[in-house]
């Protein structure tokens, strides 16, 4: 196992994003996705072709998932849209957080079958102003939770019964039962708590062991945890503070990817960590991942 003292992190393109985020691999493409939320660019890496790639959506972008289709589904301010990967066009589907004009789409994700969840925040960090909504595969909309400050991490576990959410300035990671038919989610508790040193809780993947990996904003790392005992049980500590988000890709699945921020930092701070707002890599990292699921968009 590798320890935290030993971490191999890469940098994986010489690019520094304000707000790095949502990182999601394409097993079809074999590339790396991820946003820069503030400045609306959709980045992707393929590492077998070296290339990389941008699109500019021209708006605050929170999160984005692949499509069956093979395009982006992104949360635009504006709403969810779907982006053509070739043209970067845009085209809004629905937009669930319309009557919150002061708020924008912060992470989201799929779930197993295929859904997209998305979370919301307020732009003037207005305490419980967002929510978690469920986009179907008919792009009808759900409220699944409300009264959400921060709204982050989502992962579900590898059985597909529990869904896991993290609204950042609680600390708290949450645990739902859920419905793999219809999505719901029920029965909210606590899974644990973050000790306030270890970092605020931000993005959150899973693993096949069922152990959430989760990075922490201004706590330089991406930790382990086992939501049965609230432990947190491994960590790759990281070159810069402000770590935004992971997931595994890669062939099989144990390349961990991790994306960070600059945004806020002073001078002096930028100083100590010149490579923040890069995306990284631990290759090989001794964990496996879960594949992410498509977003299901209904054919016409």
């Amino acid at each position: 196992m590798i320890t935290a003292q030993e971490t191999a992190y890469s940098v994986v393109v010489p690019h520094c994003s304000l707000l790095g985020e949502g990182p999601v691999w394409d097993d079809i493409t074999g590339s790396i996705c991820w946003v820069d939320i503030l400045t609306g660019k959709i980045h992707e890496f393929t590492p077998f072709r070296n290339l990389f790639r941008t699109l500019q959506v021209k708006d605050m972008v929170g999160a984005v998932a692949i499509c069956n289709n093979g395009n982006f589904v992104a949360a635009l301010k504006q709403g969810l849209a779907m982006v053509e990967r070739s043209s970067g066009t845009v085209t809004i589907l629905t937009h669930p957080d319309a009557h919150m004009t002061h708020n924008r789409y912060n992470d989201g994700k799929c779930d197993p079958a295929g859904r997209f969840w998305i979370g919301s925040m307020s732009l003037h960090d207005t305490k419980k102003a967002g929510s978690v909504y469920m986009i179907d595969h008919d792009l009808t909309c759900s409220t699944q939770i409300k009264g959400v400050t921060l709204s982050n991490g989502m992962a579900w576990s590898p059985d597909y019964t529990t869904f896991y959410y993290i609204d950042t300035p609680s600390f708290e990671v949450a645990a739902y039962d859920y419905d793999f038919e219809t999505g719901q989610i029920s029965n909210k508790r606590v899974a644990f708590t973050i000790p306030k040193k270890e970092g605020l809780p931000d993005g959150m993947t899973m693993d096949i062991e069922g152990k959430l990996w989760i990075a922490h904003w201004d706590g330089w790392q991406i930790a382990r945890w086992d939501p049965r005992t609230g432990k947190k049980i491994f960590s790759f500590q990281m070159p810069v503070a402000r770590v935004t988000s992971c997931t595994f890709g890669g062939s099989s699945f144990q390349d961990l990817y991790v994306t960070s921020a600059c945004v806020g930092l002073n001078e002096k701070q930028y100083d100590e960590q010149p490579l923040a707002g890069s995306l990284f890599v631990v290759k090989d990292c001794g964990f496996q991942g879960i594949k992410s699921p498509v977003f299901n968009y209904p054919k016409k």
